[in-house]
């Protein structure tokens, strides 16, 4: 059965455009660029004849079980970053990995930190550069910087299966470099930069349904040896209308060393 969504992406102006988070100090306040909500056709990663692969798609899904029973508060973080470490040097090979960010996001109108329903990716080449050096500092960034080393995302559902605002992906090989423009973020005291992409009807949408919490999405956002950065965004659709939980879910960033 062919599935549907509806997707906000970017729109091309003649100016920079930005977001503006905890807009004048308060914390959730969202100022955001225009948008454009459009409808988008999905493949099921679980039903699809050509599944996604980190190496051709810059994403892949796979099972992987945490000790970790509540992501509430920051004591958990540990042991996660534990388990995201030794699953990113099996999985991808890194020989060096640095979590440095957990974000948990929940489908309510009161959270503070809500699903990203913009078509995105979370580093421009100058912002990851800057990144690395706030990471690790000048001297030890220029070090990483003559190697391999990339900015990896790992997602999770959180307590239930994912129902409503999955996590959608958009196939690199079907985005023309043109679809991308770049974004300032503009935190009350900091900038960054992020890659909005603007909508092509050759974007091929890939999901997972009913994605568990004891499954991740592993995501490239930056590579400095040319794996393309994958655009993604929360689904606004639902997989099944009597089933009432909420989406909640987190997302760990991550710096590898290959």
């Amino acid at each position: 059965m062919t599935r549907k969504a509806i997707v906000n992406y970017h729109v091309h102006k003649s100016y920079r455009q930005a977001f503006e988070l905890d807009a004048g100090g308060v914390v959730g306040k969202l100022i955001s660029p225009e948008l454009a909500a459009t409808s988008v056709v999905l493949t099921d990663n679980r039903t699809t004849t050509a599944p996604i692969s980190f190496a051709c798609d810059a994403v892949e899904i796979t099972a992987l079980e945490t000790q970790v029973s509540d992501f509430a508060g920051d004591s958990w973080a540990p042991i996660y970053d534990t388990e995201l470490k030794a699953m990113l040097q099996d999985r991808l090979g890194a020989r060096e990995v640095v979590v440095f960010d957990h974000t948990v996001r929940t489908d309510d109108p009161d959270a503070t930190r809500k699903p990203a329903r913009n078509v995105h990716s979370d580093y421009s080449k100058g912002g990851a550069e800057q990144r690395l050096v706030d990471l690790l500092g000048a001297e030890v960034a220029a070090e990483w910087a003559q190697g391999h080393y990339a900015f990896v995302n790992v997602w999770r559902p959180v307590d239930h299966p994912i129902n409503s605002a999955p996590l959608g992906f958009v196939r690199p090989s079907s985005v023309d470099p043109s679809d991308w423009l770049l974004l300032d973020l503009i935190y009350p005291d900091r900038k960054g930069q992020i890659m909005g992409l603007v909508g092509n009807p050759k974007h091929e949408w890939i999901y997972q349904s009913k994605m568990t919490p004891d499954e991740v999405a592993i995501f490239n956002i930056y590579d400095n040896q040319g794996l393309p950065s994958i655009a993604h965004s929360a689904l606004d659709m639902v997989e099944d209308s009597n089933i009432t939980t909420i989406r909640k879910s987190v997302e760990s960033r991550t710096l590898v060393r290959y």
